[in-house]
């Protein structure tokens, strides 16, 4: 029997995933290690009252303190880790009013650090052999044009994952939009080479299971750095399980076709990035860099979703996502 048959392959195509998952699961039960005291400044001793100047004690309106100046410069002024943040992902780092509110929402949660660090070296190894090298040649062989396209067509296969994420985070008008922006682009955009709806001020969003369950309550989880997948956290590892069967691309049988699609989605996707491997390589923690920037802009997808805001137009550059990884057809 075909069918019988089929369901086997496509249960253990996903075993492997929900291996991970449980051990993910498991770990996460750990008790996290202590954090590093934080430092305190102490402030220097009062000046005596005779060496005040006449002026500045006479004046109506205060004199503000040096430190306090600073501090309201820092405030105003992006930081160091902003400004790598927006160069990285193409927008403004999200501030701590853009979120929560709350200054762990923030803060890196990686107790697995050692761990993450060698798998992130494991995947700069793989990128600079592999990855940049097919990039680099993709947009120096392929016109702008049809990049653009083959952006525009696999943006476009990622609807149904967005408008079901969409709904089950309770908000059916930004669904609506997706659908319509996917019948638009499917259909006058040539099974989405084009973007008609763009044009249309129709916006692109881009949800996953992942931001569901932050909307649903797990804001707070820890980063982990997969092999191939990159950055993630064991919130989003689960968030690739939901995803999975969403994916159009997985349920083409066809191996050959399959994979093809697969890899020039992968090469497209790093493609994009290649105006920031700069920025990455001068960067004195590399690691560092990629995770609080990964993990702010997703803090900030999940807070923004929870408010319920609509006007937003996303970049399809944060993740790899789940239909982009090769995986063969075991057992045809």
């Amino acid at each position: 029997m075909r069918l019988p048959q089929r369901a086997e392959m496509n249960a253990l195509r996903t075993l492997p995933l929900l291996a991970l998952v449980a051990v993910l699961a498991a770990c996460a039960g750990k008790p996290m290690r202590a954090p590093a005291p934080v430092s305190t400044v102490v402030a220097p001793a009062s000046a005596p009252a005779s060496a005040i100047p006449a002026a500045a004690a006479n004046a109506e309106v205060p004199a503000v303190a040096p430190a306090a100046a600073a501090d309201a410069d820092t405030a105003t002024a992006p930081t160091g880790a902003e400004e790598d943040f927006a160069a990285l992902y193409g927008g403004p780092a999200p501030t701590l009013a853009a979120t929560s509110g709350e200054e762990d929402t923030l803060a890196a949660y990686d107790p697995w650090e050692p761990l993450n660090r060698r798998i992130h070296r494991f995947n700069n190894a793989i990128d600079r052999a592999v990855a940049r090298p097919l990039a680099t040649a993709y947009t120096k062989v392929v016109p702008a044009v049809a990049r653009t396209g083959v952006s525009n067509f696999f943006s476009n296969l990622r609807a149904p994952v967005t408008i079901t994420n969409q709904l089950l985070q309770g908000r059916p008008d930004d669904a609506w939009d997706s659908l319509g922006r996917f019948l638009m682009n499917s259909t006058l955009g040539l099974g989405g080479l084009f973007d008609p709806a763009s044009k249309a001020m129709v916006p692109r969003r881009k949800e996953d299971f992942g931001q569901t369950l932050g909307v649903w309550g797990w804001t707070r989880s820890r980063y982990v750095e997969l092999p191939f997948f990159g950055p993630r956290t064991v919130r989003d590892v689960f968030g690739l399980a939901g995803d999975m069967p969403l994916s159009p691309i997985r349920t083409i049988e066809q191996d050959r076709l399959r994979i093809g699609l697969q890899g020039l989605q992968l090469v497209d996707m790093r493609a994009q990035l290649l105006a920031v491997d700069d920025i990455r390589d001068s960067a004195v923690d590399e690691y560092a860099l990629t995770r609080d920037a990964w993990l702010q802009r997703r803090s900030y997808q999940i807070e923004r979703d929870r408010r319920g805001e609509r006007n937003h137009d996303q970049d399809d550059m944060d993740t790899i996502p789940v239909d982009a990884m090769p995986m063969p057809n075991w057992g045809d």
